[in-house]
């Protein structure tokens, strides 16, 4: 495929070692700050990988390039085995309709209902849908995320942990195959919290995601975690499973997992 600028593009295609994601040397600076360093991860099919660090560590900026809404200085990013950085527009919004990204604040439009909410991404990735397959598709939707009764509600009719809930049902509208969650249990109470992280994992197997889950929520981490990535100063400082981390006798991890 043939971008304006000249440069050939391979079409996406399935990943080649087995990765849904390969991260490799990334860096990214604002100024003078550095936020990215060099932070490289490979993420299997269906693995859940959790990445973890203090407030400023390049977490958000790290999934931000990876779905493309920020450019890295260096570095590359491949999805499915192909390269992302430097790639035509059309192109990014086709591999764009195979993410998800789960915001902290759900990120929902406070004028439309959640039906409305959960329709306007079907009208922009599936045109040609037809209108009773949208409402089945919603429906299935809003059952698999608990909240089936919802339908006609507004967002200012929903609690905290709702919104979360209508929220990552509007991401799986599209049917993506990786879901990227930005802190997905931040200001909700402990209970809501688990169940929101139980919820993840039904995504996963209901949908056979691939995810990446920014957290500081050492709940969530030991409920959804396969692995758990650490960051500091922008480098990645430790990965291992939530077992490891929680035995390690490095202060600076303990003083996560206490």
């Amino acid at each position: 495929m043939k971008h304006e600028n000249g440069i050939q593009h391979e079409p996406y295609k399935a990943s080649t070692n087995g990765n849904a994601i390969d991260v490799e040397h990334l860096k990214l600076s604002f100024g003078e700050q550095d936020v990215l360093v060099d932070v490289s991860l490979n993420l299997a099919h269906k693995e859940n990988l959790v990445v973890m660090g203090k407030s400023g560590t390049g977490k958000s900026v790290l999934i931000k390039c990876i779905v493309g809404l920020m450019n890295p200085d260096a570095g590359s990013v491949k999805i499915f085995g192909n390269e992302i950085n430097g790639i035509g527009y059309s192109e990014l919004n086709e591999l764009r309709k195979r993410i998800g990204f789960l915001f902290q604040g759900a990120a929902l439009y406070d004028s439309m209902s959640v039906k409305d909410n959960l329709t306007f991404p079907l009208l922009h990735h599936r045109k040609k849908m037809k209108k009773d397959e949208m409402e089945s598709l919603i429906d299935t939707v809003l059952e698999n995320v608990g909240l089936a009764d919802a339908k006609d509600k507004m967002p200012s009719q929903l609690s905290g942990g709702m919104r979360k809930r209508i929220g990552l049902a509007r991401t799986l509208i599209p049917g993506p195959e990786i879901m990227l969650y930005d802190e997905p249990t931040t200001g909700l109470d402990p209970v809501t919290s688990r169940e929101i992280s139980e919820l993840i994992n039904e995504v996963r197997q209901k949908y056979n995601t691939t995810s990446i889950i920014i957290t500081h929520d050492i709940a969530c981490a030991r409920m959804t975690a396969d692995r758990i990535l650490l960051l500091k100063d922008g480098r990645v400082y430790q990965s291992g499973t939530f077992d490891e981390f929680s035995s390690s006798s490095d202060p600076w991890i303990q003083s996560f997992f206490i």
